[in-house]
């Protein structure tokens, strides 16, 4: 009677040592899951855009993306860096001529988080870097949908070559404040406005200054309009 219940506790514990075992190994499995998921890519709640184009490259392997996290901290492909960081490594970092610059930036994040990501990309001779967001429109079932960006300019254009300047300020209230050249204009006109003054443009210019404090999302909105007009967007630093 003893060595059978000492067969039977035996067995017992041999049961639970080979969970125990199976356990550890699933849970082992899936933290290298993890791992390999976060190496794959950062990910970010996205600004929306109604007006990007498609940037298929921005998924090619060696693309040079730049994100942009909530709290403003930077990741350079998968690897955590900071912002002196970034302009060293993007400038040792051997391209090619035709290499492009994707920001994808958290629309929550504050535009100067965003502002230091594109003077590192200035730094280093990237004077068109792309903003990718992400689209109103859901994507069919079945089908991939090539990331979209919109791209813009980082360096001022000649002295007068501007078509326009939009303003987008801080206003304590839900909506940032937007001026035209220096006029206050409701944001459900600025559009049809921006439309009207660049109409009889052969080259249309748009500079826009936005306020570093401004959520990223209110930026990309007012890119996004200028762009529905098929003018270039200049960002310049309201400082």
């Amino acid at each position: 009677m003893n060595s059978l219940a000492t067969n039977t506790r035996r067995r017992s514990k041999q049961f639970v040592l080979s969970v125990a075992l199976v356990l550890s190994t699933v849970l082992s499995a899936a933290r290298t899951s993890s791992a390999q998921q976060l190496r794959r890519g950062v990910s970010v709640v996205m600004a929306v855009s109604r007006n990007a184009a498609p940037m298929p490259e921005a998924d090619d392997e060696n693309a040079w993306i730049v994100t942009v996290i909530r709290d403003g901290t930077l990741y350079f492909g998968s690897d955590r860096v900071t912002a002196a960081g970034l302009e060293e490594g993007m400038k040792s970092r051997p391209r090619n001529r035709e290499q492009k610059f994707y920001i994808k930036a958290d629309a929550r994040t504050p535009f100067a988080n965003v502002e230091r990501v594109l003077e590192a990309g200035r730094s280093a001779f990237f004077e068109t870097p792309i903003l990718l967001t992400s689209q109103p429109e859901s994507a069919t079932p079945g089908t991939i949908v090539p990331p979209k960006g919109l791209e813009v300019l980082v360096s001022p254009p000649p002295s007068g070559s501007a078509s326009a300047v939009v303003q987008v300020l801080n206003s304590g209230k839900q909506w940032p404040t937007l001026k035209i050249n220096d006029v206050d204009v409701p944001w459900a006109t600025l559009q049809a406005a921006l439309t009207q003054l660049l109409q009889n443009r052969s080259e249309k210019v748009v500079l826009v200054k936005a306020d570093g404090l401004l959520p990223f999302s209110d930026v990309v909105h007012v890119i996004d309009m200028c762009r529905s007009t098929e003018a270039n967007v200049v960002l310049v630093s309201p400082r």
